[in-house]
């Protein structure tokens, strides 16, 4: 059974300076752990990481999350990896792709000294079977619509074709070709993406539905390998293991990664403190507490949170346009950042974050050029509830109000809670925070009156967040549905593809659209607070993509 490397810390609330620790306080067990890491001395080299989530899902095809992408990231790898820059670079692939004059074509070599973590090579086959397993309707996954660009992708997820039709084939063990359905501007970032990596077939039909559901259950190309995670959803403790098979292994100087989850702040900023932890995440008044201490660190994220409203049934009071307003406007984001979060985040603008894609001509940042309607104003929220309620024939309301259960987001929720019930007299919000594999279920099966999720761009492109809310899409978890909206999203991937300033318009009409009617509504763009130590170095976090990479992080004491 695996101890909790740092269960010897006792907690003591925010004053530190008298807490006492029991079984010996920076202690460590066979894990691995708190102060023990080393740098050039020779020493091991072992980084502790706090997240605040479980682990969904530890399988390529059906990960959905933050905390599943970054794993993955780590213990696998594709044709191409983001660098420090967060640029697509060549990875398992050799060089760059030779793309065809009209986009449509990728000729890819592989390295050839690319292996898994049992020693065999991976070859194009291994590429081939992975995309065709993720796009099968059998594999359901959420995240099959991303192949949308890739020849016949759709069509075989809706059962109409056979996965062997799709656009990758394999030119002997180390060349790839892949066709598009259409020129896709930002598909070097899809190739860097976790749910594009190469997966074994020999290993997923050995374990069959078992495939992954453990770090024993799969084999790995990456930096790292996968160890002691011993299920999706509810394991709170995992370790990356220095992969010794991996093609650019003297590139990585960490022998180990151990990855706990902590969803109480104040914990994680004692076993911080206590050298138990090397990478913490902060919120709100410890936040705040901390900015000005050297290891403080807020890092701006291309993520978005929102409120879906539940539109699925024909009598949801949620179609009600003037309810979703009179809801937006009764929340003050300035105040919930500053005073809630304190780490950084900002605002919310409207759907497409901020400092994530600009212009194709003048470098104009998507959101700027998109505006906002977002406001805080009582009297509006006020004047929208009063229509409402003559629209909808009724005077009160009782919501469900679902959200994942660590310590910020119940805040947010009691926060959202007031500012509602405070400004729209009849509405009452039962707050329901669940643990975060929980909330995902029930969002995907409609399970909640408001869900207060949130979405991280998987690449560098406003479609990674209109594309959600298209009608049908399994994101659109509200089930919001606008035809002008299908139709400029459309025009963006289709037949305005191949023309930059034509994309660029729908893309910002689409934005504009959504947030007419506050389809859903945002709440604030997420940064993300830590205290990380010092002795640190490397670590590399992209706003948009799969969060962390470990492969370039070392301990220099």
């Amino acid at each position: 059974m695996k101890k909790k490397w740092w269960l010897g810390l006792a907690v003591c609330g925010l004053v530190l300076a008298g807490c006492t620790t029991g079984g010996g306080g920076n202690s460590t067990d066979s894990t691995g752990g708190g102060s023990a890491s080393s740098g050039g001395g020779g020493g091991e080299q072992v980084f502790n990481v706090v997240v605040n989530q479980e682990m969904p899902s530890a399988d390529l095809s059906l990960a959905t999350d933050t905390i599943s992408f970054s794993a993955l990231n780590n213990v696998y790898e594709g044709l191409y990896r983001l660098d420090a820059d967060s640029k697509p670079q060549p990875a398992g692939a050799s060089e760059a792709a030779e793309v065809s004059e009209d986009g449509l074509t990728y000729k890819i070599k592989l390295r050839e000294d690319a292996t898994w973590s049992n020693g065999d090579p991976v070859t194009a086959a291994d590429y081939v079977y992975g995309w065709q397993r993720t796009v099968k309707p059998e594999t359901a996954s959420e995240y099959g619509y991303l192949y949308a660009p890739v020849k016949n992708a759709e069509k075989i997820t809706a059962g109409e074709m056979d996965p062997g039709e799709l656009g990758i084939k394999a030119v002997g063990d180390h060349e790839l070709e892949i066709t598009l359905e259409k020129a896709t501007p930002y598909f070097d970032y899809l190739l860097a993406f976790p749910s594009f990596f190469p997966q074994k077939q020999t290993v997923v039909e050995e374990h069959g539905k078992d495939y992954a559901s453990n770090s024993d259950n799969a084999i790995y190309n990456g930096p790292f390998t996968l160890a002691d995670f011993d299920g999706p959803g509810t394991d709170t403790e995992w370790t990356y293991v220095k992969n010794d098979h991996y093609w650019d292994k003297d590139t990585v100087k960490l022998d180990k990664i151990n990855v706990s989850v902590v969803k109480e702040a104040s914990t994680s900023l004692n076993l911080f403190q206590d050298g138990q932890a090397d990478d913490v995440i902060l919120t709100g008044e410890l936040a705040q507490q901390m900015a000005n201490d050297p290891a403080f660190v807020s890092q701006k994220e291309a993520t978005t949170y929102y409120l879906e409203l539940n539109q699925r049934e024909d009598n949801s009071p949620f179609k009600n346009e003037n309810l979703r307003k009179a809801l937006s406007y009764a929340i003050d984001r300035d105040a919930l950042v500053n005073s809630i979060l304190g780490d950084g985040s900002v605002a919310a603008t409207g759907l497409v974050p901020s400092e994530m894609t600009f212009s194709p001509s003048g470098n104009e940042d998507f959101a700027k050029a998109a505006g906002s309607v977002l406001a805080y104003d009582q009297d509006k929220a006020k004047e929208h509830w009063e229509k409402a309620k003559q629209e909808l024939g009724k005077d009160t309301f009782e919501f469900d109000f679902l959200a994942s259960d660590t310590d910020s987001t119940k805040k947010i929720l009691e926060y959202i809670k007031g500012a509602v019930e405070g400004t729209l007299d009849g509405i009452t919000l039962n707050l329901s925070p669940v643990p975060f594999a929980v909330r995902l279920d029930r969002s995907n099966a409609g399970d909640f009156d408001i869900l207060m999720g949130g979405w991280g761009a998987d690449y560098a492109d406003a479609s990674s967040f209109t594309d959600l809310f298209v009608t049908g899409n399994s994101y659109n978890r509200g089930r919001w549905s606008n035809k002008e909206y299908d139709e400029v999203v459309k025009a963006s991937a289709t037949t305005d593809a191949n023309n930059p300033e034509k994309r660029w318009e729908d893309l910002i009409k689409a934005e504009q659209t959504i947030m007419a009617e506050q389809g859903v509504v945002p709440v604030y763009q997420k940064a993300e607070a830590h205290l990380r130590a010092e002795k640190v170095k490397g670590v590399v976090a992209h706003a948009a993509g799969a969060q962390y990479d470990y492969k370039w992080t070392s301990i220099e004491e």
